[in-house]
């Protein structure tokens, strides 16, 4: 079993570059959007109950997959570095599969600003996140996290020895998922 976090700011491609992995790989692709998304539809995430469902809803595909006979999950994360809460939660989830044997991944992705507001505004994208589809909120809402947290580690802050951040700025989906896949040979 293996379980890969691929984590970065808002709009940086960890979704696309998940799906190109998960086709190199075979391991299901978990993006946060999918629950962030059901869950929307009833109430806004930012809602105590939005929030208390969509950590339900993550929680129990992360218990059943870690139990199952699934190769692996690859599971996408905005982290804000700042917060010891999400560090935290990160820990939670390497817990689930380490304590069945699991091996856990670390991808971290960076790109520059101007690249990550021409990402949020991709077809794509937009496709698999309704909630992103009213493009003057999703980007006032990437630039006041941006401004709130740090979303992206200082060098030296990840310790693990599964971990690779790659600045995918000027790299297509399937080259960092290539990097990926051939940086820890999945």
């Amino acid at each position: 079993m293996k379980l890969v976090i691929i984590f970065g700011p808002q709009a940086v491609g960890k979704m696309t570059v998940g799906q190109e992995l998960e086709k190199l790989t075979g391991l299901k692709l978990f993006h946060n959007h999918m629950t962030i998304e059901l869950v929307s539809h009833f109430f806004d995430y930012g809602s105590p109950a939005g929030k208390r469902l969509v950590g339900l809803f993550r929680e129990e595909i992360f218990e059943e997959v870690a139990k199952s006979d699934l190769p692996g999950l690859i599971f996408t994360y905005v982290w804000a570095f700042d917060l010891p809460s999400d560090r935290e939660y990160v820990e939670h989830i390497r817990r689930i599969f380490e304590s069945r044997g699991g091996e856990v991944y670390y991808v971290e992705l960076e790109a520059d600003l101007e690249e990550r507001l021409i990402r949020n505004r991709d077809p794509h994208r937009l496709l698999h996140k309704a909630s992103k589809r009213n493009l003057a909120r999703s980007e006032k809402e990437l630039l006041q996290t941006l401004e709130k947290h740090r979303l992206n580690s200082l060098d030296g802050e990840i310790q693990e020895a599964n971990y690779i951040k790659i600045n995918n700025t000027a790299s297509s989906p399937d080259e960092v998922a290539q990097m990926i896949q051939k940086r820890f040979q999945l």
